[in-house]
């Protein structure tokens, strides 16, 4: 499969945000999203076999480790075989992925994170996919305003999430706002921002 990086840091979302945490970035992605912060991503990268990818795991020393993208489902069949490698070494894993494509034969091996894609990102992700989802798993919500968070509320009360949910300001979006609306409308969420962004690391 086609790497773009492989590096380590501490996770700036999620369940597992401020952890130290190994990321595979996977390459090629299926939308376009207008505020992707990894347009990078999208095409490109190295050729790495599972082998390769499992001792670069190994040699950046953390147990936690997250695949992400560009769209990591993408490479499904050869995913699923990382997965089960890195499972077998005692790995906790999570997946990042953008709620267009079933992660179903993932889940045995990770936990999933999917970034549900609101209408300011002008994509669209499949909401009947997070019925799959299990309280270990998350979804996420990266909200420009008030449009982007009506809508995550939307799908929220019709969905029949049993995940956690997060709510994510775009970077540069007024975080105040997003906040007061969450806590107005007493939404099932938590409010994060990005930890990386703010302390400045990868």
């Amino acid at each position: 499969m086609k790497v773009i990086e492989i590096f380590r840091s501490l996770q700036g979302e999620g369940r597992h945000q401020g952890s130290v945490t190994t990321f595979i970035r996977l390459s090629g992605c299926n939308l376009n999203c207008k505020w992707c912060d990894t347009p990078e991503s999208h095409e490109g990268g190295i050729d790495m076999d599972i082998p390769e990818i499992v001792r670069a795991v190994e040699n950046l020393g953390s147990k936690d480790i997250c695949v992400t993208g560009g769209e990591p489902l993408l490479w499904m069949e050869e995913l699923v075989s990382l997965l089960r490698e890195l499972s077998k070494k005692g790995y906790h894993i999570e997946i990042e992925t953008n709620g267009t494509i079933d992660p179903t034969p993932c889940m045995e091996y990770a936990e999933i994170c999917m970034d549900m894609k609101c209408p300011s990102s002008e994509e669209e992700s499949d909401s009947s996919l997070i019925p799959l989802l299990r309280p270990t798993d998350s979804v996420k919500f990266v909200t420009g305003g008030s449009g982007d968070l009506k809508y995550a509320k939307k799908v929220i009360e019709s969905s029949g999430c049993s995940a956690e949910i997060f709510i994510s300001p775009v970077w540069g979006a007024d975080m105040g706002e997003i906040a007061d609306y969450i806590i107005d409308n007493m939404m099932p969420v938590r409010f994060q921002v990005q930890l990386h962004k703010i302390i400045g690391v990868k």
